[in-house]
């Protein structure tokens, strides 16, 4: 693996049972990208971010991140992950939430404070440490998911649909943060199905049907196909996929 690439999918197939949810997925993740899974509900995505991360072993392929074969435990510290569904202790405030998870990768004492002040501040919701998480919003608890993934400085940051449930004034503020991060060199890989989240990543992989139907920056797969939105290039690829099947 070139060490530009520092996430390589080869072969990749996942199945449940008789039911295939990706198959002949092939992806490679350059450090210090923001690539984007862009998919329907229920397209793969989830599983093959799961993965990535190590949370799950593909039926056939390998999954290599820094270039070690996943799932692998000595990786995992080197990677935030904010899933879906928020995995939050609801009795606990925004504070504690972050410290016990910091002491998950080893943080401790006044180190893992200070990085607790840093990433409620960083998702605006310093003034809010103290307030039992049950009495969050979504949004709130979006961002709180967020801060999570943030507090250990991880070199790559995976993030599954970081930004439903939160109002849009909100998602701007997400994805100057993304950017802020991407800027001192982490690599981020977000799914999203919101067609215009996906103009702000560096690279998409349109998923559909369980396979990646192309992958290239958003100018070019909106070049290629001749249409002038991503949204129109994703229902382009889409077609041709269903003319070949």
């Amino acid at each position: 693996m070139s060490n530009d690439n520092i996430i390589k999918v080869e072969n990749f197939k996942q199945q449940f049972g008789k039911f295939v949810v990706l198959e002949n997925i092939n992806l490679e993740v350059k450090r210090g990208e923001i690539i984007g899974l862009l998919g329907p509900s229920g397209s793969g995505k989830t599983t093959l971010v799961k993965a990535i991360v190590g949370m799950s072993e593909p039926t056939e392929g390998t999954v290599s991140v820094l270039q070690t074969k996943m799932p692998s435990l000595s990786v995992v510290s080197r990677i935030g992950y904010m899933a879906q569904s928020d995995a939050l202790y609801e009795d606990l405030n925004a504070y504690d939430n972050i410290l016990f998870f910091s002491s998950l990768y080893g943080m401790k004492g006044k180190e893992a404070k200070k990085r607790a002040d840093e990433v409620l501040e960083l998702v605006l919701l310093r003034e809010h440490g103290k307030k039992l998480v049950r009495n969050f919003s979504g949004g709130m608890k979006r961002r709180l998911s967020l801060a999570i993934a943030l507090v250990h400085n991880p070199e790559i940051l995976i993030l599954d649909e970081p930004t439903v449930g939160i109002d849009p004034v909100l998602r701007v503020e997400f994805w100057k943060e993304f950017e802020r991060v991407r800027a001192a060199g982490v690599t981020i890989i977000i799914t999203t199905h919101v067609m215009d989240e996906a103009e702000h990543c560096d690279r998409l992989a349109l998923i559909r049907d369980g396979g990646i139907i192309a992958i290239g920056t958003p100018e070019e797969l909106k070049k290629n196909s001749g249409e002038s939105t991503v949204e129109g290039a994703f229902l382009y690829y889409g077609k041709k996929v269903e003319v070949k099947g």
